[in-house]
């Protein structure tokens, strides 16, 4: 009984490991646009160590941002059209054929 009520103090004290993110390059376009289509907004991996935070729509970011269009590379399309990011534009810039 010690032994299980120590066990499970040192797991609940052990900090989580690293999840793993989905990976766009993993993945078909089709896919990846599921996948974000699907969650809403999720934080998805571009190849290498780089990642961002991609969303369905406008409406998965902050009031104040707008949801430009995402071309990030896939298993089966370099240039793929998965969603969107959010960006706070500044006030030189002018939305244009990316957003």
């Amino acid at each position: 009984m010690v032994t299980r009520i120590a066990a499970a103090l040192i797991l609940a004290a052990t900090p989580v490991g690293a999840q793993t993110r989905p990976s766009s390059t993993a993945m078909t376009c089709q896919q990846t646009i599921r996948l974000i289509q699907g969650r809403g907004a999720l934080v998805l991996g571009t190849g290498g160590m780089t990642y961002d935070r991609f969303v369905r729509d406008r409406s998965f970011c902050e009031p104040t941002e707008i949801a430009k269009r995402a071309f990030r590379p896939t298993r089966d399309n370099p240039n793929c059209l998965i969603g969107y990011t959010c960006y706070e534009p500044g006030p030189g810039d002018w939305p244009g054929a990316d957003f």
